[in-house]
């Protein structure tokens, strides 16, 4: 009763903090502007289950993903074995289901002990890309000491859970074997049956090894859920929510304001009657709650995987845009925020801003707008959003745009066209005596 009435403690405070965290980022989040994205529920729900569920687009790069999917199915299914620890933690029954499942549970114990292995495996070879292989996409400026480290703790975490899950169940399988207490027979264990050799032969010190890693694997799952929220690996969660609300707009469209699109309707037809949109709090954005809050989740849910900076062309000939330092500086940025809101109250200024704080001008300019960024993530992340956002309000705001955009800002208002050439001389290189 004692251990029950301890898992009892552990699993409830490990609810409520992981759920105080999550409420805090999804405070957050809606600090950003509304935006909709609502509409066509069948072809976000495909969207979802083709991006998110089914990683299609992970597939570009073989080798990354399917070590991604052993995680992936790992992560998803053993959660059905951690289900049966909760159970037998909080009833303090046994392998609880392996009554009302029968056959299908010493099926469903082998599958999770294969899928184990193929985790342990997975965690290894991504240390050694990360490590020893030290892969390109996998460093940057805004790869700093904690974005590194975090990825190993996961993955130094993944093996020491799998390792405890095996190293329990072949604990259990000698002991089911010496017929010892409750331990009845149940399951099969294909894998941890071929290490239960290299366990004591005395009972009591099996069951000492499969009770320490039995409360080491719930633990450090539980330990593991509240990491989530201040890691790179929230995107296990976000990662379906944010396909679900992806931009369903063809690559390049930019977002008009209705504000700027109803004077411009009004002075090409003075018979139009715009609608009352109110007057914009800002043109662009120059902070984070001038982004919208799909903005603001793509920030939360970004792997920092480098996908998108690696197919970046102004990165790949030097220049200082990386679009994974674009999302995760907005991270950084909303939950600088976020923790001032905790501390001070919503008037609270810091002086700060995404624009100058965080991303430089410099790095905003350098963009192309060729959307490979928005391509290459596999979670569908639009950093161009944010850039093209930042700009719109060094143009429109301060008007700060470069010497280049004035001069093409001139030619358009003048010639009509972004050339210095008067419409009358346009196509005079069509004429070979011209």
């Amino acid at each position: 009763m004692i251990a029950q009435a301890i898992f009892i403690i552990i699993l409830g405070a490990a609810i409520y903090l992981f759920t105080k965290s999550a409420g805090k980022i999804r405070r957050n989040i809606l600090l950003g502007k509304d935006t909709d994205r609502f509409d066509q529920p069948a072809v976000r729900w495909k969207v979802m289950a083709k991006i998110a569920l089914g990683q299609t687009k992970m597939v570009k790069r073989p080798v990354a993903a399917i070590m991604h999917f052993f995680i992936y199915i790992g992560f998803v299914i053993i959660n059905l074995e951690v289900l049966e620890i909760m159970i037998d933690g909080i009833f303090g029954s046994h392998r609880i289901f392996s009554h009302p499942l029968g056959g299908l549970y010493s099926l469903l114990i082998g599958g999770f002990e294969g899928l184990a292995v193929l985790v342990l495996i997975a965690c290894a070879v991504f240390l050694c890309r990360r490590n020893i292989v030290r892969l390109k996409r996998f460093t940057g400026t805004e790869m700093t000491q904690w974005p590194r480290s975090d990825a190993n703790y996961i993955l130094i975490t993944e093996i020491l859970l799998m390792t405890a899950f095996l190293t329990m169940n072949a604990a259990d399988y000698k002991l089911q074997l010496l017929h010892f207490g409750h331990y009845v027979k149940a399951g099969s264990f294909p894998v941890s049956s071929l290490i239960a050799p290299l366990l004591p032969s005395g009972s009591g010190a099996l069951v000492v090894i499969e009770r320490v890693c039995w409360w080491f694997h719930i633990t450090g799952i539980l330990i593991f859920l509240n990491y989530l929220p201040y890691s790179k690996h929230f995107h296990i969660l976000l990662a379906f929510p944010n396909t679900y609300y992806s931009n369903l707009n063809k690559k390049g469209k930019f977002t008009n304001m209705a504000s700027v699109t109803n004077e411009v309707k009004a002075m090409l037809d003075p018979s139009f009657v715009p609608e009352n949109t109110g007057e914009p709090a800002r043109f662009g954005a120059k902070d984070v709650t001038d982004l919208t809050w799909k903005n603001l989740m793509e920030a939360y849910t970004c792997t920092e995987c480098g996908r998108c900076t690696s197919v970046c062309p102004a990165n790949i000939t030097g220049k200082l845009l990386s679009p994974r330092k674009i999302m995760m500086d907005t991270r950084d940025r909303i939950t600088e925020l976020g923790n001032n809101l905790d501390k001070y109250g919503k008037d609270h200024d810091d002086g700060k801003t995404l624009l100058d704080n965080y991303i430089t001008r410099e790095e905003l300019w350098a963009c192309t707008t060729c959307n490979a960024c928005v391509e290459a993530c596999p979670v569908n992340i639009n950093p161009l959003e944010i850039i093209t956002e930042m700009r719109r309000y060094i143009v429109m705001e301060e008007s700060q745009a470069p010497a280049s955009l004035n001069n093409m800002f001139g030619n358009v208002e003048n010639n009509g066209a972004p050339w210095k050439y008067s419409q009358a001389d346009r196509f005079n290189w069509s004429n070979p005596s011209s």
